[in-house]
């Protein structure tokens, strides 16, 4: 009799041991069930909020995935839109091209190598040479002048100049400037209608 209850007993625990090794190779990780969903344990909070929180994503289903490109206007050659021939082709006519083309050559003009212009021999004083010549600085009164030269006549006589090197030029021509004959050097500094040496000894050193 206790022969047959201990065959029982060991018969019920091979049957038992059975089973877990059968239930554990069901639930491994090749079985293809998902991960299980994590429970909080926190209370709701006082939005309702849910304690449950979802498991975390599978890598492998996103892996590999990438946003569609822009269209950027550049074709699948890495060419420029512009530059590609079948686009061009199928913008302008080959008529149209050529028309541009003749546009174009027509309206290329070649010009022609002419002599250099010739300085003429006499142009009057040579200012430069005056200026670098000269014993004095602007506003240094160095020559005399009549006492009753008026201010009206050298703003009148300056104004029919262009320039004050070429109002200085005629200022030599006519006996300057030694003799102001036209009242444009009332100060006596030699240097009619405000003009200056300074730049012109400035660039050769002095």
């Amino acid at each position: 009799m206790k022969r047959i209850l201990l065959s029982m007993v060991a018969l019920s625990a091979l049957a038992a041991c059975q089973s877990s090794q059968d239930y554990s190779s069901n639930t491994g990780s090749n079985a293809g069930f998902s991960a299980p969903v994590a429970v909080s344990s926190a209370p709701l909070g006082a939005a309702g909020s849910s304690p449950i929180t979802s498991a975390p994503a599978d890598a492998n289903r996103t892996a590999g995935v990438q946003a569609s490109p822009t269209n950027t206007g550049i074709a699948s050659t890495g060419i420029s839109t512009q530059e590609d021939f079948e686009t061009l082709s199928s913008r302008v006519s080959i008529e149209e091209d050529a028309a541009l083309i003749a546009q174009q050559r027509a309206a290329y003009q070649v010009v022609q190598p002419t002599a250099l212009p010739t300085n003429p021999g006499n142009t009057g004083p040579n200012i430069v040479e005056y200026a670098l010549n000269a014993p004095n600085q602007k506003g240094q009164a160095w020559y005399s002048r009549f006492m009753w030269a008026s201010e009206g006549r050298f703003q009148r006589n300056c104004a029919a100049y262009s320039s004050a090197d070429e109002a200085q030029r005629d200022f030599l021509a006519r006996g300057g400037p030694e003799r102001d004959w036209r009242g444009i050097d009332p100060d006596g500094d030699g240097f009619a209608c405000g003009w200056d040496p300074a730049p012109f000894r400035a660039a050769a050193g002095r």
